[in-house]
């Protein structure tokens, strides 16, 4: 970006030369200024002042998708196809196979290839990539031709916003701007007929104010950590949860130790809830009382009014089912969730555990997920911490097989448990309704562990209640953990 100097000088040179710029994006990227965000900053600073006038307009334009960018690259599917037909040919059931229905479709309307008793071949001639052509001159195409790509899914429309910029009611009465406020002008008003000029880099006097507190600071590093490796943050405000979707839903059988009201916060009112399909809800009961999808179950009578009955969830898992479920009904795609959020058990309290906490929640679904990707995947997780020391061990869960618990290395406590991770069973992910090749690896995290790591704190009451330390509060910085160099 120019500096503020230069970009006035251009602005107001090309108003009084143009009287108006059409389109500030087109203006920006004449002027070589590829930040359009700070431009309208600017300009909107000048609006203001009545000196210019804005008008904020979008337009829309054709752009090529990730398969048209493909296409450009290596070619059209269907032309791909075509180049990849032996002389002899191909079987139809094949050809179908490698290069799927649409590039078989696509490349026999064209008459580039024919069925010959069940064989693919190629016709005599030499082939024109049609479709590669148009999308290299997507601009000059006709609204027909727009319609076919976009219907085969190689281009797309996308609003561009931008903004008409012209001459203001104070355009011509500019002057020169003042660099100071006198006690002369207070005294007289003439301060209210001045432009005043001052440097938006300066740094002020730092302003007395709260601080952040250091859990605060962890799981705001948390989440950017996560934002930064692709996932997305799933929506987590449901403390009040049944026990279907916290227990049911994830294979936990109703006789397990956790649904016993020493180990959960059980809800008088309202004491139960039903917000599952009957359809869904008669899958699940089958997995856990008869088997299925090649597993036993777990062999008892299960209930639906031990299913409905509100909890203060154990878990921010049982987010993690409800959203597993809206991907296998909404046509399932590789995704990366996170949350990060309160829960709730009936703990005895000691120097690690407390009866309400946080949970940091992963979720990745994907083909051929394994215990691997897991591995790898907390070692750089933890490494952008600042937490290199850590180990795994194989666990037991009820919905998870194979699993494994993560711990890390406090300086004076020793190798604390800091969560709990493995495979979400068939036996929950097929009653949702995921493909039999699609593989969920799964986490819980403690935010409070961490924290005492990074901080060297002896007692998670350090953290809360009356043993916090404000003074460390207001001395340790917002970003307490260094970035990661390549």
């Amino acid at each position: 970006m120019a500096s503020i100097t230069t970009f006035d000088t251009v602005l107001f040179s090309t108003l009084e030369a143009d009287k108006v710029i059409e389109n500030s994006r087109t203006w920006c990227a004449t002027n070589g200024w590829t930040d359009h965000q700070e431009i309208v900053g600017l300009l909107m600073s000048w609006q203001s002042m009545e000196t210019i006038a804005l008008e904020f307009k979008e337009s829309s334009s054709v752009v090529l998708t990730e398969q048209g960018i493909d296409a450009v690259a290596n070619g059209s599917l269907e032309y791909r196809m075509f180049q990849s037909i032996p002389v002899e040919g191909i079987q139809v059931k094949e050809a179908n196979e490698r290069h799927g229905a649409t590039a078989f479709g696509a490349a026999k309307s064209k008459g580039w290839i024919v069925v010959d008793k069940g064989l693919v071949k190629k016709k005599d001639g030499v082939v024109e990539d049609t479709t590669k052509n148009q999308l290299l001159a997507l601009a000059t195409l006709d609204a027909k031709d727009i319609l076919a790509l976009r219907k085969a899914k190689l281009v797309e429309d996308r609003k561009v916003s931008y903004c008409r910029i012209a001459q203001g009611a104070k355009f011509n009465i500019r002057k020169k701007e003042c660099s100071d406020l006198t006690a002369e002008m207070l005294k007289s008003g003439s301060w209210s007929s001045e432009t005043f000029k001052f440097n938006i880099n300066a740094l002020g006097e730092q302003p007395w104010s709260g601080y952040r507190h250091p859990l605060s600071k962890v799981k705001a590093e948390f989440k950017q950590i996560f934002l930064d490796m692709g996932f997305e943050e799933m929506p987590t405000g449901n403390f009040v949860e049944n026990s279907f979707w916290n227990f049911d839903a994830l294979f936990q059988p109703q006789q397990h130790p956790a649904r016993d009201a020493h180990d959960t916060f059980f809800l008088k009112d309202p004491a139960t809830s039903h917000d599952f399909t009957d359809d869904y809800l008669a899958k699940v009961k089958k997995v856990h009382a008869e088997g299925d999808y090649g597993s036993l179950g777990w062999r008892y009578d299960w209930k639906l009014e031990e299913a409905e009955k509100n909890i203060l969830r154990t878990h921010t898992t049982a987010v993690s089912s409800r959203m597993l479920y809206k991907l296998a009904q909404t046509g399932f795609k590789p995704k990366k969730y996170f949350s990060i959020d309160r829960v709730f058990r009936n703990e005895s309290l000691d120097a690690t555990h407390l009866a309400e906490f946080h949970q940091v929640e992963g979720v990745i679904a994907d083909v051929n997920i394994s215990l691997s990707h897991l591995i790898g995947m907390f070692t750089e997780f933890f490494k952008r911490l600042g937490i290199t020391n850590i180990s795994f061990k194989p666990a037991y869960n009820p919905y998870t097989e194979p699993s494994m618990e993560i711990f890390g290395v406090h300086p004076k406590l020793g190798r604390v448990e800091l969560g709990n991770s493995g495979l979400f069973r068939p036996e929950m992910l097929r009653p949702m309704g995921l493909p039999e090749n699609v593989t969920v690896a799964a986490w819980g995290l403690s935010l409070e562990r961490p924290t005492m790591i990074k901080y060297g704190l002896d007692s998670i009451r350090q953290i809360f209640g009356n043993d916090l330390n404000i003074s460390s509060i207001e001395s340790n910085p917002i970003c307490m953990f260094p970035p990661v160099r390549e």
